[in-house]
């Protein structure tokens, strides 16, 4: 188990000013001190994440260098400031698998993977540095000022997605490091290392806490904060149905609904944008709120239909009992749909899926 014994020296370099702060404090030491002890025993049983956590200057980021020698330290990559963010990764690395790790991590907006990564929220630009080092690293992984740029709210979720991208990856361990104790639930790691009272602890592997989201009736003038976000069309018809879903009083995501005109369709509702922001991704808020919605127009004796091309919506309503899928089809970049079998080496053409609600009212 990692038994460290840490010595750190500094040298204090004498000057006029220096002479000054030692008069005002009679202070004459030479060099200042700082050693501590750590033990980690994390060799008694697998794991695949832990956090050592503690306050500014504690000694984090030095105990997790001496304790895990040969975990590489990620401390931040250098980013071309012209390339799209896609662009950034290993040429050995498969486009279809950076894809997927973006969507892993939460980071689920096609038009952001062509941007630089400087023109990248703080949450975004966190989430890209985990999903390649995920894909670059072979070993192990320290991921050093873990969530320290981010909003909390925005760490919290940050985190709920990250720590389901590193259960469903079957690959090295992961210690993130961070000043922050509120990300604890949220990352829910094997272990825990406080380092400002030198106290190791085995958790529980347990869900993180309940997000409870507000749903609101609202009107279209609402979808220019949210239209930016939708992957494909940033226009919304004007009869449309609209709601907004908080949490913790912030408009997190947003979803419409038309309804068909059409005397034989009268009974048909169609799901019509639905949109999280970026910094909430990656915990399947997008499909609560769809399927709240879909929900509410049921109860109303509609039937809810959705056509979608979101990848992890897709995936997510063909194994739930909610949904049944009507259609599986591509959409050519002509803009044609078909329901032919799809080929999974077309790269012009965008799958989608359409889906009838069959829950519950």
């Amino acid at each position: 188990m990692p038994s460290v014994h840490i010595v750190r020296k500094s040298k204090i370099e004498d000057s006029f000013r220096v002479q000054q702060v030692r008069g005002m404090f009679d202070y004459q030491r030479e060099e200042i001190v700082h050693e501590w002890k750590s033990v980690l025993p994390v060799e008694e049983k697998p794991w695949s994440i832990g956090l050592i956590v503690g306050p500014s200057g504690s000694g984090k980021t030095t105990l997790a260098s001496e304790a895990f020698p040969l975990f590489s330290f990620h401390s931040g990559f250098e980013w071309d400031p012209k390339k799209a963010v896609v662009d950034g990764f290993s040429d050995n690395i498969d486009t279809k698998a950076i894809v997927a790790m973006f969507n892993a991590v939460g980071f689920s907006s096609p038009p952001h993977w062509l941007k630089p990564f400087h023109h990248l929220s703080n949450g975004q630009k966190f989430r890209v540095e985990l999903a390649r080092c995920l894909l670059e690293n072979k070993t192990g992984l320290v991921f050093d000022e873990f969530t320290s740029v981010v909003d909390r709210d925005v760490a919290k979720i940050g985190c709920a997605a990250i720590s389901k991208a590193l259960r469903r990856k079957d690959g090295p361990p992961f210690i993130a490091v961070s000043c922050h104790y509120d990300i604890i639930d949220w990352l829910d790691p094997d272990w825990v290392f406080d380092v400002g009272s030198q106290s190791f602890e085995w958790r529980v592997r347990r869900r993180f806490p309940e997000i409870v989201l507000g749903v609101y009736k609202t009107n279209i003038s609402a979808w220019k904060f949210f239209r930016e976000y939708h992957y494909l069309d940033h226009t919304i018809i004007s009869a449309a149905q609209c709601f907004v879903a908080t949490w913790n009083e912030k408009p997190i995501g947003f979803t419409s609904v038309i309804h068909f005109p059409l005397p034989s369709c009268a009974t048909f509702n169609r799901e019509h944008r639905t949109v999280v922001l970026p910094d909430f991704h990656g915990i399947g808020i997008g499909n609560k709120l769809s399927e709240f919605v879909a929900s509410y127009y049921k109860k109303q004796g509609f039937r809810f239909i959705s056509t979608t091309s979101s990848p992890a919506m897709i995936q997510h309503r063909a194994k739930s009992q909610l949904w049944k899928t009507h259609r599986f089809g591509y959409v050519s970049a002509g803009g044609k749909s078909s329901n032919k079998t799809i080929s999974k080496t077309l790269s012009a053409k965008r799958i989608t899926a359409g889906f009838e609600f069959i829950g519950n009212g």
